[in-house]
């Protein structure tokens, strides 16, 4: 079936006619994703870290530690970046600040 190209042109020309929708409207979906990943993930994170950052600067020497790789022991050196653990009697090893996950209880190594 052939139409006219007029009848074409007629039919198109209302739809470019419409109202144009708001800018804010467009972004806003994307505005409140931003803000939910925020709240939801965001923050949580760079709580923990300050956390974390908190407990590594307030290690001293005595403190029992869990390491990230599940080794426990108590600190019997700190510097700058590194702590020296006492795992075992006169055995110490060195590890990073950092890899220190938890601060055991006083005492918590002796009853294990």
């Amino acid at each position: 079936m052939n139409f006219p190209s007029t009848f074409v042109i007629a039919q198109a020309a209302p739809a470019a006619g419409a109202q144009a929708a708001n800018p804010l409207m467009t972004f806003l979906p994307l505005i409140l994703l931003f803000v939910v990943f925020y709240f939801l993930m965001i923050r949580p994170q760079m709580k923990r870290q300050k956390e974390h950052r908190s407990m590594v600067s307030a290690l001293a020497k005595g403190d029992e530690v869990v390491t990230n790789g599940g080794l426990a022991g108590r600190v019997e050196e700190v510097g700058e970046s590194f702590i020296t653990l006492e795992i075992a009697p006169n055995v110490k090893i060195k590890v990073q600040k950092g890899s220190v996950s938890q601060v055991l209880p006083k005492g918590s190594l002796k009853s294990s």
